[in-house]
């Protein structure tokens, strides 16, 4: 499965901390990151992390296009609603895009967990048929 991983300033200890807890679960997938938070989870485990640009500069836009290409198939960002985001609209796109094109996705932790454990145990395998689905139309 392709899972992208984006936090927010003020969330990247928390999304570093999430990935050492699962990194069990995650070096089975292939992961995405929007970039800074990308470089500090490599920093931080032995994840390979496929990079793309920094959320504000067009990150949360390159993984918006991977979901409406059909190649994400879950996102966990850990968003903070407490600070003004000057890419809030991108911020926003992203989630409707998650919404639009049934992707699972998690914006705090506790959500977070819940898909994490979803994903362990097999219940988000109906993603494979949706892609394969998909590319038979």
């Amino acid at each position: 499965m392709n899972i992208a991983l984006i936090a927010h300033d003020k969330k990247k200890k928390q999304i570093v901390n999430f990935t050492l807890a699962y990194e069990d679960i995650l070096k089975n997938h292939s992961i995405y990151a929007t970039g800074t938070t990308g470089k500090h989870i490599e920093e931080a485990t032995g994840l390979k992390i496929n990079k793309v640009m920094s959320g504000p500069v067009g990150g949360d836009q390159q993984i918006g296009a991977m979901i409406a290409n059909n190649e994400m198939d879950l996102i966990i960002f850990l968003r903070d609603p407490l600070t003004v985001q000057p890419h809030e609209p991108d911020v926003q796109a992203l989630i409707r895009l998650s919404d639009v094109h049934n992707i699972p996705i998690a914006t705090n932790l506790g959500t977070a967990e819940l898909i994490i454990k979803c994903l362990e145990r097999g219940d988000i395998d109906w993603r494979e048929v949706i892609k394969e689905t998909k590319k038979d139309n």
